[in-house]
């Protein structure tokens, strides 16, 4: 059998940025125990398998080296730009196309900006936010962490660690500037016990820039899914957005995340927010460079 793969870096426009995921653009035919063995051969945090039903419509599933996942951010836009830089989505000269993806979630909608024929930037609705609770195990979360209890939360505020989902659940958790976030260095063995007993994807952890108040770094850490540390999470910075809203702390309707550096993988995720009758919307975007270009046999 062959596929068509790629390998993309999203939440970056150059290549080597960003965060790397596998874009297999059409599954049609792929079993599971395929889509698993392909993402543990391309070994990147994800990779996503895509089957066209419509122009603007696909289903998709996604995979980690060791398991299936609900959703992923990053993926979705490699994705998506793939799919529209390479014909299979129906190119515009200029203005939005809209995407839909059916996921194990449910239907999601993705925006794509095209100007001259080309994808410029992809921008993913994320699933409805959900605040699951707070999270009691504050030692237990920094000793894994590898800090100081004291090094967590915000200054003058009393936010505190929550487990936030739009679409996997993460612990978000505050620590008081960027000095403590690079300082970080974490027990992968710990941080997957703690995870898997609080059944979390893992630690989205984040400092807000003391100068602009809708800008973050983040770090962001899933080991119990085989991703030690990784370069740009969607629908962790999804988390982020909403947590800082509802907390009170954002006060905008967008934020800034920079995400990978530490990785040498400077990543760029733009998350927006918005507030209706059925409650909180929220969305990520950036755009994406295609690395590698090629076909697997098995």
């Amino acid at each position: 059998m062959e596929i068509n793969i790629f390998q993309v870096d999203a939440f970056t426009n150059t290549p080597f940025g960003g965060n790397p995921a596998g874009v297999v653009t059409n599954s049609k035919g792929l079993k599971d125990d395929d889509m698993q063995r392909i993402a543990n051969e391309m070994n990147l945090s994800e990779t996503v398998f895509i089957r066209q039903l419509e122009d603007c419509y696909f289903m998709v599933r996604y995979f980690t080296p060791l398991c299936e996942v609900d959703l992923c951010g990053h993926a979705t836009i490699a994705g998506i730009f793939t799919l529209a830089k390479k014909g299979y989505i129906k190119a515009i000269e200029k203005g939005t196309k809209k995407a839909r993806i059916e996921t194990r979630l449910g239907p999601l909608t993705v925006d794509i900006a095209f100007s001259n024929y080309e994808p410029q930037y992809i921008v993913m609705e994320q699933d409805t936010p959900r605040a699951i609770g707070k999270v009691d195990e504050i030692q237990e979360l920094a000793d894994a962490m590898g800090i100081k209890v004291e090094d967590i939360g915000i200054d003058g505020t009393s936010a505190v660690p929550e487990i936030v989902s739009t679409g996997l659940p993460d612990i978000i958790m505050p620590v008081r500037n960027e000095a403590v976030l690079k300082s970080i260095s974490v027990d992968n063995q710990e941080l997957t016990a703690l995870s898997n007993r609080l059944g979390v994807t893992g630690v989205h952890a984040f400092a807000l820039d003391k100068d602009l108040e809708d800008e973050a770094v983040a770090r962001n850490f899933a080991p119990a899914v085989g991703i030690p540390e990784e370069a740009a999470t969607g629908t962790s910075n999804g988390a982020l957005i909403y947590y800082l809203k509802s907390n009170n702390i954002l006060k905008g309707e967008r934020l800034l995340v920079r995400q990978g550096q530490y990785m040498n993988r400077p990543s760029q995720i733009a998350c927006f927010i918005s507030r209706g009758d059925a409650g909180f919307k929220v969305k990520v975007g950036g755009s994406a460079a295609i690395v590698l270009e090629g076909i697997m046999k098995f």
